[in-house]
This record gives C-alpha cells, sequence and structure tokens, in this order.
C-alpha cells in the first residue's frame, strides 16, 4: 500500500487527489494532509481519512480545526513549517498540490527527505527548477508531473532517449476568450475570466488560462522537467483539450496522449506510476469528438505568453520574478483593483525593469530565489498603486 501525503489537500488538485485515492483504498493510505484556512472541509477529510499529521494556514485556522474535532485532532501544524511537517512525514509519495510560491518550500523539503513527488504546483518549477532538479539527482528521488500537459509529454517520452527528442509541443485550450476581439477583452469581467470552457480548476489557474500566463508558466517548467532548451519548447491552441500535448522526434513523428478533460486522470498516473489504475468516469469517443482543431496562439491579444521565453533568456532568476509579479496582479484582478489587460503589464513592467537590473546572473541558492520573488512582489505592488494602464 502506497502512503500519501497531501499538501493542498481542499483545494482542485487536493480534492480530486483524494477522490482517486478513495476510489483504491486497497492501494493508497493517506498519512498526511496540509490546507490552508478551510477548516471545515479539512475537518471532514480527517474524519474519513485519518491521518496521522494535518497543517493548516495560522493559529486561528488551528483552533478552529481543534474545535471541531476535538480529540480527534491528529498532530497539528501551522504556517510554513506545519507544511515543511507534512512534506517530510513518513510517506511513499508527496503530492504537492499549492498554488503559488507558497509550495516550494515543502516541496524542496520532500525531496531532500528522500520521497518521490507528484508535482502539481507549477510554480515550484517556474521559481527553482534548477534548485528541483539539482535535489532530484542527489537524492534518487522521482519527480512525477500532473500538470496534464506536462503528464501528457511525460507519457509520451516514455522509452525516448533525450536525443530523440527535437522539440515539446504544450497544448493550450485558449481559455474563455480565445476567439474574443482584443477590444472586448479588454473589458472582460471577473465572472468571464473565470468561466473556462473545458476544465473545472481553482480561481487563480482559471484565469491565468485566461491571460495564457498558465501556458507561460508551463513553458518554463517543461524546460526544467525534461532539461530541454527553451527554443524547443513550443505552444499550439488546442480548442477542444483532447491532445494534452505532443513529443515531435528527430525522425518527424510526433507522439501524442488524448483523453476527455479530467484532471483525475493525470492525478491517478502519478499516483500509481508506472502502473495504471482502471478509473471510473467517461472514455474518449473519438467518432463523438469528430474533428480536432489546432492555431497558433495570439501573443498580441495574449501577452502573457512570450514572456516565458523573455524570463528564460534574461535571468536564472527572471521565472520566479515573472511567477510572483502574475500572483500579485492576478489577485488584484479578482479583487477588482485593475482590469484583465493590467494583469499582462504588470508582469510586462516588473519582469523587464528586473532583468534590467539582473541580466544575465545566475542563482545558486533558494535564498536567492526567494529574495526575487519579495523584489518582484514589491515591485509589482508599487505598480498596482500607481496603475499599470
Amino acid at each position: 500500500m502506497k502512503r500519501l501525503a497531501l499538501l493542498g489537500s481542499t483545494g482542485s488538485i487536493g480534492e480530486q487527489t483524494l477522490a482517486v485515492a478513495l476510489e483504491f483504498p486497497e492501494r493508497f493510505r493517506v498519512t498526511a494532509l496540509a490546507a490552508g484556512r478551510n477548516v471545515a472541509r479539512l475537518a471532514e477529510q480527517v474524519r474519513e481519512l485519518r491521518p496521522e499529521r494535518v497543517a493548516v494556514a495560522d493559529a486561528e485556522a488551528a483552533r478552529a480545526l481543534r474545535e471541531r474535532l476535538g480529540r480527534e485532532t491528529p498532530e497539528l501544524g501551522v504556517g510554513p513549517a506545519g507544511l515543511v511537517a507534512v512534506a517530510v512525514h513518513p510517506a511513499d509519495l508527496v503530492v504537492a498540490g499549492l498554488v503559488g510560491a507558497i509550495g516550494l518550500a515543502p516541496t524542496l523539503a520532500a525531496l531532500r527527505a528522500g520521497r518521490d513527488v507528484a508535482l502539481a504546483n507549477k510554480e515550484v518549477m517556474v521559481m527553482a527548477g534548477a534548485l528541483v532538479q539539482r535535489e532530484v539527482r542527489r537524492r534518487g528521488v522521482s519527480l512525477l508531473p500532473v500538470d496534464s500537459e506536462h503528464s501528457a509529454i511525460f507519457q509520451a517520452l516514455a522509452g525516448s532517449r533525450p536525443e530523440h527528442v527535437a522539440r515539446l509541443v504544450l497544448t493550450a485550450s485558449g481559455g474563455p476568450f480565445r476567439s474574443w476581439p482584443a477590444e472586448k477583452i479588454a473589458r472582460a469581467t471577473v465572472a468571464e475570466a473565470l468561466a473556462h470552457p473545458n476544465w473545472s480548476m481553482g480561481p487563480k489557474i482559471t484565469v491565468d488560462s485566461a491571460t495564457l500566463a498558465n501556458k507561460a508558466l508551463e513553458v518554463i517548467e517543461a524546460r526544467w522537467l525534461f532539461d530541454v532548451a527553451p527554443e524547443r519548447v513550443s505552444v499550439v491552441v488546442h480548442p477542444q483539450s483532447i491532445v494534452h500535448s505532443l513529443v515531435e522526434l528527430v525522425d518527424g513523428s510526433v507522439l501524442a496522449q488524448l483523453g476527455v478533460p479530467d484532471m483525475r486522470v493525470p492525478i491517478a498516473c502519478a499516483l500509481a506510476w508506472p502502473d495504471r489504475l482502471p478509473l471510473s468516469g467517461p472514455r474518449l469517443d473519438l467518432t463523438a469528438v469528430g474533428r480536432l482543431d489546432f492555431e497558433p496562439p495570439d501573443e498580441k491579444r495574449f501577452p502573457c505568453l512570450g514572456l516565458a521565453w523573455r524570463a528564460l533568456a534574461g535571468a536564472e532568476a527572471g521565472p520566479a520574478v515573472l511567477n510572483a509579479a502574475n500572483e500579485e496582479a492576478v489577485a488584484a484582478f479578482l479583487a477588482g483593483r485593475i482590469p484583465f489587460p493590467g494583469i499582462a503589464a504588470v508582469n510586462e513592467r516588473v519582469l523587464d525593469d528586473y532583468l534590467t537590473l539582473h541580466a544575465g546572473e545566475t542563482i545558486a541558492e533558494l535564498e536567492e530565489v526567494l529574495a526575487a520573488d519579495a523584489w518582484a512582489r514589491s515591485h509589482a505592488r508599487e505598480a498596482l498603486a500607481e496603475g499599470v494602464l
């Protein structure tokens, strides 16, 4: 039986991970859970799964959880230290399902503790891909992608030698504004940005899909996960979200992974790898789909996408800066403080200002990444306060 520790248990990835684990109780046991402030849902998970350790965001959430669970409360941690305690708790696989930079430290702690990691927290690789891969090699552990696109590449690469790979092609649904003209996109509301046509995800990642910032981060993640040069990673818009990504080989062959849009599939692939789980749910019917469409992304209407290659080429901490700026900008958009185009404007301004100061610089330690992240957040807040449009 495989023991699982889950970072982000009450989020979208966390809930779907637990759904897969509960579908196969003979194969998985959950030993530790970390959540934020959704104490009501975490309490339900604790009663159902009986983990040995849990963590919450702060002391107030900890008090509320103890009030709900009483003597049923497991070992309880708080804040960043609590996340790390869950990450290093005895387990065979740590599922990193947090959103944002907060997932970096516990993911590194899990790897350093010799844990295999199923990674859904793309910001970890975006911020510190080189450092993460250094720990993977040093500890001899596995890093299994959970993002549907990177899971597709991972599956398509099985059996391929690195020198045989010409190009990785990430697919993008195009989000809710794929066919909208620029002037209409400029007036997009929060509700419209959150209405993704294919996937059910959390608000931050859904907005990122609408701006294509999510795809920019995935380009950076793919560069580090699969150790390929940035120019060998490309993006194609595929509105049906049936082809999850492709691998082009040097002989011109293209391998693709297809399936219905269901995050339980890449989650199950990571949980059971190299085995496969007989998941319940719908199967792909190509005759019902009828056609598969592909088109190039429009970087004029979606300028966030092109920032990925600029960040990778400019400085080693450039992706961390881009990620931090984007988190601040998306939060401001969701709070109604900036219009939709303001997200790209903040991202571009912060990244360009950083690269002007630090062009070509490399990083050696986690502290340097965190310093770049802090600088970017402060600079983004300044830009937001001044008004970026």
